[in-house]
C-alpha cells in the first residue's frame, strides 16, 4: 500500500503543478476547445481524488496489506477496537487530512452551487422588473444602461439573455445576432455548471495557483466554444467586430489608430488590440481572424481517451493495493 500512496502523491504533484501550466500554455486548445475543456475538468478530478487518495492509503497502511482489509480494520476500529500496532501520529495525520480535505471540497461546492443559485435568483428578479423584452425575442431583456453589457441568466425554469441599451446602439444587426447567438449557446451546453466547479475550486483553495489558472483557462475555453456557435450565425470577421467593439468600449484611445480598424485586413486588428489587458477578448478575436485549422479527428480521440484514462488512473491505483 505504500508503493500506491506514493503512485497517487506522485500523480497529485504533476496535476497541481507541471501538467496545467503545459496544457495553459498549449496552443493546440484554441484548436480544439472542447477536447481540452474535457481534459481540464479530468486533470482538475483527478488531482483531487489523488490528494485524497494518498493520503487516506498512507494513514491505512497499519490496518491492513489491502484496501479492503485495511477499511474493514479502520472501521472497528471506529466502533471501539484497539489502533494496530505500528500506527503512528503521522498515519492518523493522513487520514484525518484526507476526510477534512474531502468534507472541505464538497461541502464548497454545495456552499458555492447554492450562492451561486441565489446570487441568480435575485439577479433574475431585478432584471425582471428594470429591464424590457427585445422585440421578437421574450427571451431576451434590455436594461437602460450606456455601457454595452451583454451576459445571460440560466435558470431551472427560464433562462434570459440580458442585453443593454449601449450594446444595442453600439453594434448593427449582424453583430447583435453574433453576440445573442453566444450568450444562447453558453445557455444551452450548460457553461454556468462547468464554470461553477472550478470556480468552487478556486474557492476551496485561494492558495493554489493553479486552481486560479485552471478557472481561467477553462472561462476562455467555453467562451470560445460558445463563439463556434455564434459563427453559424454570422460570419468571423462579423463575430470579431463585435468582440472588439464591445471589449473596447470605454477604453482609453489608442495612438494611432484611436480605434481598432476592425474593417481593416486581420493584420491590422492585431496590431490595434497589441498588447492590452483584454482578459479573454484578444485570444478570441486572434482565433476568428487567424482561422486556425481543427486537429485531426485520431489526435482528438487521442486525447479524450487520455482523459478518460486519467480519470480512471487513482481507482485502478486504489483497486491493485
Amino acid at each position: 500500500m505504500l508503493i500506491a500512496a506514493w503512485a497517487l502523491l506522485v500523480v497529485a504533484v504533476a496535476l497541481a503543478w507541471p501538467v496545467p501550466i503545459l496544457l495553459s500554455r498549449a496552443h493546440w486548445p484554441t484548436r480544439a476547445p472542447g477536447t481540452a475543456l474535457v481534459l481540464w475538468q479530468s486533470i482538475a478530478l483527478t488531482g483531487g481524488l489523488s490528494m485524497i487518495g494518498a493520503l487516506l492509503v498512507y494513514g491505512l497502511i497499519p490496518f491492513g496489506s489491502t484496501l479492503p482489509t485495511a477499511v474493514v480494520a479502520l472501521a472497528r476500529t471506529l466502533l471501539g477496537e484497539p489502533l494496530p500496532t505500528g500506527t503512528g501520529i503521522d498515519h492518523v495525520f493522513g487520514l484525518s487530512s484526507a476526510f477534512v480535505l474531502g468534507v472541505h471540497l464538497v461541502l464548497n461546492l454545495m456552499a458555492t452551487i447554492v450562492r451561486s443559485e441565489r446570487q441568480r435568483r435575485r439577479h433574475r428578479n431585478l432584471v425582471e422588473l428594470l429591464s424590457r423584452p427585445l422585440h421578437g425575442r421574450p427571451d431576451t431583456r434590455v436594461i437602460d444602461h450606456a455601457a454595452p453589457v451583454a451576459y445571460c441568466l440560466p435558470g431551472a425554469a427560464r433562462s434570459v439573455t440580458v442585453l443593454s441599451n449601449g450594446m444595442l446602439d453600439l453594434l448593427d444587426a449582424d453583430e447583435l445576432r453574433g453576440v445573442i447567438a453566444h450568450e444562447t449557446a453558453h445557455l444551452r451546453q450548460q457553461h454556468h455548471v462547468v464554470l461553477l466547479a472550478f470556480k468552487s475550486w478556486h474557492s476551496a483553495l485561494p492558495w493554489f495557483p493553479i486552481a486560479n489558472r485552471a478557472e481561467n483557462a477553462v472561462a476562455l475555453l467555453v467562451e470560445m466554444l460558445a463563439d463556434d456557435q455564434a459563427r453559424h450565425v454570422v460570419d468571423d470577421r462579423t463575430l470579431a467586430r463585435a468582440i472588439v467593439l464591445v471589449g473596447t468600449a470605454g477604453e482609453p484611445p489608442l495612438d494611432p489608430p484611436s480605434e481598432p480598424d476592425v474593417d481593416a485586413p486581420d493584420g491590422a486588428v492585431r496590431a490595434a488590440l497589441g498588447d492590452r489587458p483584454f482578459d479573454m477578448v484578444t485570444p478570441r478575436v486572434q482565433r476568428l481572424l487567424g482561422h486556425p485549422s481543427p486537429i485531426p479527428l485520431p489526435a482528438r480521440v487521442g486525447l479524450l481517451l487520455g482523459a478518460l484514462g486519467l480519470l480512471a488512473l487513482p481507482t485502478v491505483l486504489l483497486l491493485i493495493t
